[in-house]
C-alpha cells in the first residue's frame, strides 16, 4: 500500500513539475505608428514566448527580421537602416510577473512585469501592463505598450524624421501551452 501511495504521489508530483513551464502555441507581436504620409505596422508570429508558473518568470526572444510588413520597401528599410538585423538579430524580454496570478482557475487577471528589454543592442529596464487569461489549460498573455525607438539608439535618418514617428505601438497576444519534452 505504502508503494502505491508513493508511485501516486511522484507521478503528480512530475506532472506538476512538467506543467509550470508554458511555451507558446501562438504569437503575434506587432507594432504600429501613424504618420502623415504612411501608417507604419508589421506583425511577427515566429516568437516564442515562455512563462514559468512556479516563479512568474517571463521570457521571450524575438526575431527581428521576421517581422513583415506591406511594402518590401519598408521591411527593408527596417532591417538594414533601423534595426540593423543583421548586427543586432534579436529583441528580448526577460521579467517576473510582480502578481500573483492563480493558473489553476479559469479566468482573467491584469499583471505588470518588471523587466530588462533589449532592442538594437541596448537593454532598458521596463514596467509591462499586461492580462494573463486562463482558459481550460491555456493561458493566454497579451499586452500594449510603447516602445520610444530613441531610447534603444534607433536613429531615424533626418530625411524621415518629419515622416517617422519616435514611439510605435507594440502589441502582443500570445496563447500558452504546457511545455512537453
Amino acid at each position: 500500500m505504502k508503494k502505491i501511495i508513493l508511485i501516486c504521489i511522484t507521478a503528480i508530483a512530475t506532472c506538476s513539475l512538467s506543467a509550470q513551464i508554458y511555451v507558446a502555441k501562438t504569437c503575434d507581436i506587432s507594432f504600429f505608428s501613424h504618420f502623415t504620409v504612411e501608417d507604419i505596422s508589421a506583425h511577427n508570429t515566429v516568437a516564442k514566448p515562455m512563462l514559468n508558473t512556479a516563479t512568474g518568470a517571463v521570457q521571450m526572444r524575438i526575431t527581428m527580421a521576421k517581422f513583415e510588413f506591406k511594402s518590401p520597401l519598408m521591411q527593408e528599410h527596417f532591417n538594414e537602416n533601423y534595426v540593423e538585423s543583421e548586427k543586432f538579430p534579436y529583441a528580448e524580454y526577460k521579467g517576473k510577473i510582480n502578481e500573483p496570478v492563480d493558473y489553476t482557475k479559469d479566468g482573467d487577471t491584469k499583471v505588470t512585469v518588471t523587466g530588462k528589454f533589449t532592442i538594437h543592442g541596448v537593454e532598458q529596464e521596463r514596467i509591462i501592463d499586461g492580462l494573463i487569461s486562463i482558459k481550460n489549460g491555456e493561458i493566454t498573455i497579451s499586452s500594449t505598450f510603447n516602445i520610444h525607438v530613441a531610447d534603444y539608439n534607433i536613429k531615424v535618418p533626418s530625411l524621415y524624421v518629419t515622416t517617422i514617428g519616435e514611439d510605435m505601438e507594440t502589441k502582443i497576444n500570445a496563447v500558452l501551452v504546457p511545455f512537453k519534452k
